[in-house]
């Protein structure tokens, strides 16, 4: 039997001088454990507050619902403690690094939300803050299936990732074309999005449009 693909979001994070974020998974994970990936996760009902007074810039989109955007926020701040709230006036807000690290615990144990995090903190989820540039959908006849949503972030002024130990075995800055000759020459084991939204983004960065090749066919 097929399995159906669950929705999911990565997020590309890079700094000002075009290094990306990349992380190693952890080799006891049961979903590309051992390679190295950008950070992301499957979207959860809780991530459905495109309609909610904490969002800014939330413009519907044709193919997939606002709830992909939270759900790259969330796992951004879950995986590597970046966090993408702002004020209405779209400054980052800076959360002291003790509040931060409970927050992510209690995300991972999902005993809150992100939005709960949001009224907290009194801040927004800017939309904008996030560029979706493509997706890919895992192919039929894995047993771990997703619909993913590619976006861009970057790193907020004054913020430095610190990736959690438990779901993050290594983490560094690199920038795109390192990253891809590194693969090539077999020191870092990619799965095929992966290296398409490095592909996308190093072009990008040479002046062609952000957005990756047409999907797989399914």
């Amino acid at each position: 039997m097929t399995v159906i693909p669950k929705p999911a979001s990565t997020v590309i994070l890079i700094d000002d001088i075009s290094r990306v974020y990349l992380t190693k998974r952890p080799k006891t994970m049961k979903f590309l454990g051992g390679f190295y990936v950008f950070p992301g996760g499957t979207v959860e009902q809780a991530d459905n507050i495109v309609e909610n007074k904490y969002i800014m810039n939330c413009v519907p989109h044709d193919v997939f619902s606002g709830a992909h955007y939270v759900a790259a926020a969330r796992e951004l701040f879950e995986e590597v403690g970046v966090f993408l709230g702002t004020t209405s006036e779209g400054v980052p807000i800076q959360i002291p690094e003790n509040t931060a690290d409970e927050y992510r615990q209690l995300l991972i144990n999902r005993e809150i939300s992100f939005l709960d995090i949001l009224k907290y903190e009194g801040c927004l989820l800017d939309f904008e803050k996030l560029q979706y540039f493509g997706n890919r959908l895992t192919p039929k006849g894995s047993p771990f299936r997703f619909d993913t949503r590619f976006f861009l972030a970057r790193l907020p002024k004054g913020q430095s990732p610190k990736p959690d130990s438990h779901e993050i075995a290594d983490a560094f800055w690199i920038t795109p074309e390192d990253a891809l000759l590194s693969h090539q020459k077999g020191e870092l084991s990619m799965v095929s999005p992966t290296v398409v939204s490095l592909r996308t983004l190093l072009d990008h960065q040479k002046g062609a449009p952000l957005m990756m090749p047409e999907r797989q066919k399914k």
